[in-house]
């Protein structure tokens, strides 16, 4: 046997392994079917930690204003902002009698820390269901709340939602954002459906208060300055407690980033967050990245080397016929179908930036919340 024949057969196992993961795994997504959940009839408290947002405000906050539910409160955090963000809060405070803010000063002991604001604003909140969005975030719909905690129930008490990001016209950077977004949503919702639940973003996010003191809040990773809803997910979430979100009127939508590098800067206090997932968690994610990069490797040595090419060729074009088919339903039932056709090349660049991110992370710190 050649050295060759070794990577083939082990090209071959990888693409056996990846079509058994799309067909059985994320095709469970792909094909599921949210059925309606009655309304609820409890309070629910929106909360919004706010760091240097005044003009964010401005444009999002509105849009949770004007929500349909029937009761609910919107606890905004002053996260020791510098600029007017405190006095665009109390603009609205005064023409809405259901916002409660919440000031924040610098704590020494927890300086800069957005959990500390978080936790002083989930304290401050009287009702028992949470759901959590960013300031620069807007509810695609005044359904939103209804729809999110319309899946609470007395055994699911944690909530994952979808947050997308606004689409920008002839934009590869935007593309590449909303792709790793959806991506990452497909695994997370995947994996919920699974009873595996692992992450959520804080963007659209909701917990019942009791899952909150239960855990004792952040206290087992309040030093971690990042993770205030993956962390949390992650520590609190069970195969019994845990429900997902997906129908349209859920969805939140943010601001995406502008620059390559400002982008690589939020992807790198990510992806140093993701180190501190439970271990299980850690090798999964750990083996769904190798298993991509090595598919692609492993792929373009045998075809540079002409090696059985024909078969090679045949394995490539079969693993992404069945990848766009599965990956392609989940991305029209998030409403990102506009990615479809730009999967394999878009997949391709997000491995290299994760494998530069991962290196550029082992020799430097990345910054963290404002």
């Amino acid at each position: 046997m050649t050295c060759l024949d070794f990577v083939c057969y082990i090209f071959v196992a990888i693409v056996f392994f990846q079509i058994l993961l799309y067909l059985f795994f994320f095709g469970r997504f792909a094909l599921l079917k949210q059925k309606k959940k009655p309304v609820k009839d409890f309070p629910v408290s929106v909360i919004i930690c706010a760091k240097n947002e005044a003009e964010n405000l401005k444009t999002f906050l509105p849009s949770v204003i004007a929500q349909a539910y029937h009761d609910y409160e919107i606890v905004l955090i002053n996260d020791a902002s510098n600029d007017n963000t405190l006095e665009v809060m109390e603009g609205f405070a005064s023409k809405h009698n259901n916002i409660k803010i919440v000031d924040v000063k610098n704590n020494e002991a927890f300086w800069g820390n957005k959990k500390y604001a978080l936790t002083l604003g989930i304290k401050a909140s009287k009702h028992d269901h949470f759901l959590f969005t960013d300031a620069d975030c807007k509810p695609l719909s005044n359904q939103w709340i209804t729809d999110m905690t319309s899946h609470f129930s007395s055994k699911r008490t944690v909530v994952l939602g979808y947050g997308k990001y606004a689409k920008v016209k002839k934009s590869l950077l935007n593309k590449l954002i909303r792709f790793e977004t959806v991506i990452t949503a497909i695994q997370y919702f995947t994996c919920a459906k699974f009873g595996m639940a692992y992450m959520g973003v804080g963007r659209n996010l909701a917990y019942t208060k009791d899952t909150f003191f239960k855990a004792n809040g952040f206290i087992n990773h309040i030093k971690v300055r990042s993770g205030d809803d993956d962390l949390f997910v992650n520590q609190v979430a069970t195969k019994h407690n845990t429900a997902i979100c997906i129908t349209p009127n859920s969805f939140t939508e943010s601001l995406p980033k502008t620059t390559f590098s400002e982008w690589i800067t939020q992807k790198r206090r990510h992806i140093s967050t993701a180190k501190h997932y439970k271990q299980k968690h850690q090798v999964l994610l750990m083996l769904q990245y190798s298993f991509q990069f090595l598919f692609w490797f492993l792929a373009a040595i045998l075809l540079i080397a002409m090696h059985h090419w024909v078969v090679v060729l045949a394995l490539v074009l079969i693993k992404i016929s069945i990848q766009y088919v599965i990956i392609g339903l989940s991305m029209k039932k998030l409403g990102e179908k506009d990615l479809f056709f730009l999967i394999p090349f878009l997949e391709l660049f997000l491995i290299f930036t994760h494998l530069t991110i991962f290196i550029k992370n082992l020799t430097s710190k990345p910054n963290h919340w404002k």
